[in-house]
């Protein structure tokens, strides 16, 4: 995929047999569904690495029920200067990480957790989550991973402004500001909706 080609450059064939592992082992494993095969690489892909333009150089990165390792994976890939912690409680999924991490010679700066977010307590600059709960919820689990000056970016569909909106009195209680933001990895590639969570001065 030309898109693909021009936003990873050299790092194409490891994203490449990343891809391969999401259409095969994943998918075997049940941790993609057989028709998503098709659409890895817009709707997984480059969706993930729309985000990369959001997180500042060199942060610590925690992805939050990271299941197959999206969008850790994807921006470990593209983005070196990351430090990245993949979190998982489910047994099943935090194995296939911990697999796919080697295979993509990613250990040195990829790590897998077996955690829930409420139970983990370290903080990150940023914090991510994709596909893993309402808004409402993913506050409560995310906020506390969030270093100080730190930013929350969840991955959301079309109802993104609506789940804020449903936020507002969590928001208000964690005292943060959402932003709802269109990013995209290319061009040619689909656009991906994010909220970003900051603090209010």
């Amino acid at each position: 995929m030309d898109a693909a080609q021009e936003v990873y450059g050299s790092q194409y064939p490891l994203v490449s047999r990343y891809v391969d592992i999401l259409t095969t082992t994943a998918v075997e494993w049940g941790l993609m569904g057989p028709r998503e095969a098709a659409r890895v690489w817009d709707r997984h892909i480059l969706n993930c690495a729309a985000l990369s333009e959001l997180i500042p150089v060199a942060s610590s990165v925690v992805d939050v029920g990271s299941g197959a390792g999206l969008p850790g994976i994807p921006l470990a890939l593209l983005r070196p200067d990351l430090q990245v912690t993949l979190m998982e409680p489910l047994l099943r999924r935090s194995i296939f990480l911990t697999e796919t991490i080697k295979k993509l010679a990613l250990v040195d700066r990829v790590q897998v957790v077996r955690a829930r977010a409420e139970d983990h307590h370290q903080s990150y600059d940023v914090v991510l989550a994709r596909a893993v709960a309402p808004l409402d919820r993913l506050i409560g689990w995310c906020n506390p991973l969030r270093a100080t000056g730190g930013i929350i970016l969840a991955l959301k569909g079309e109802s993104a402004a609506d789940e804020v909106a449903a936020a507002k009195r969590q928001l208000e209680s964690a005292r943060l500001r959402a932003e709802v933001l269109t990013v995209r990895a290319h061009p040619d590639a689909e656009a991906a909706t994010v909220v970003r969570l900051t603090a209010r001065p």
